[in-house]
């Protein structure tokens, strides 16, 4: 008896130790996974930069549609059980997807219009703005409330932001002296952070890839009716590999893999801190940008990414709710 109680005292001790390194272990790989995420993100502001000047933002975003949908409709046919496929081709309330994809659309226009205009760093830099308004709308439409810690990051990190969108110009901040290029992209990633809610407010108890796959379908449709007047006027045959370069990474990387990866560290890390990983979009680009030729961006702008990528270590030592 003196030796199976503590035989058994050792065997309960391994049992729960099993579970905690386990729990360690999802949590950095959900950590691991986000931070992939938006670095693919962050890489379609290089290609596109290069991409936009040769091509209309609406052809862009409709061709790159035309290839992720089948992609994405693919692996959605291949991970839904055979007898729910009937029910993943016959979507109810279309409508729903539309007022999804359109605001998709109006983002990804508007991110191409930019970069004719703007730099991508400073687009990327605008771009970390979503979080922060993704908890404001999260708020007026479902009622949820984000904690003290999750808002002061956030606005620490829309700070870090800010400065670099003016580029460190203290006179250009107080003047408001912002570009055409980054107003615009605002707009777009106001749709976007409008749509982050808007897909839980929506879904009725349907799957995450039968919501994604027709809500990717009603995008692509949006960007067609929109662009097809520029897509007849493309010269498909003489544009420069870069183009077809620029639509193939966003339509499996920043479609397919980046929802897979989003989809991934949600189910191991809270979705506040899944999505707060888009803060690491301007230290990406400047790194991507300075590997790339173009040029290290000066010392007192690298200083405002740092700021936001403060702002998003605090928010990620926080404890998980």
């Amino acid at each position: 008896m003196r030796f199976e109680i503590p035989n058994r005292q050792v065997s309960v001790e391994t049992d729960k130790a099993a579970p905690a390194r386990q729990v360690i272990s999802d949590k950095l790989q959900g950590h691991l996974a986000m931070a992939l995420f938006a670095l693919l993100i962050s890489a379609s502001f290089f290609i596109g930069k290069r991409a936009a000047p040769h091509i209309d933002p609406g052809a862009l975003n409709a061709a790159r549609y035309f290839l992720a949908i089948p992609v994405l409709g693919a692996f959605a046919f291949g991970f839904t059980p055979k007898e729910k496929r009937r029910d993943l081709m016959r979507p109810k309330s279309v409508w729903r997807f539309f007022i999804l994809g359109g605001l998709m659309g109006v983002y990804f226009i508007m991110m191409f219009v930019a970069l004719r205009l703007t730099s991508s760093v400073s687009t990327g830099a605008v771009l970390t703005l979503m979080p922060l308004m993704s908890a404001g709308f999260g708020y007026l439409l479902l009622r949820q409330p984000a904690g003290p810690v999750v808002i002061g990051s956030l606005a620490l990190a829309a700070a870090g932001t800010i400065w670099v969108i003016f580029r460190g110009d203290i006179s250009a901040i107080l003047s408001f002296d912002v570009g055409t290029g980054e107003m615009l992209f605002f707009i777009g990633v106001l749709a976007h952070a409008l749509h982050n809610p808007m897909v839980k407010k929506l879904n009725r108890g349907e799957s995450t890839l039968y919501f994604a796959f027709w809500t990717v379908v009603a995008t692509g449709i949006c960007l067609t009716v929109y662009a097809f007047p520029a897509m007849l006027k493309t010269d498909w045959q003489h544009l420069p590999p870069i183009v077809w370069l620029c639509i193939l990474y966003l339509a499996t990387a920043t479609t397919s893999g980046s929802y897979f990866l989003l989809q991934f560290g949600m189910l191991r890390i809270p979705a506040g801190k899944a999505i707060s990983y888009m803060l690491l979009t301007p230290t990406y680009v400047i790194i991507l940008e300075g590997l790339g030729g173009t040029g290290w961006v000066e010392p007192k702008v690298m200083a405002g990414a740092l700021v936001t990528l403060l702002g998003l270590a605090i928010l990620i030592a926080s404890p998980d709710k």
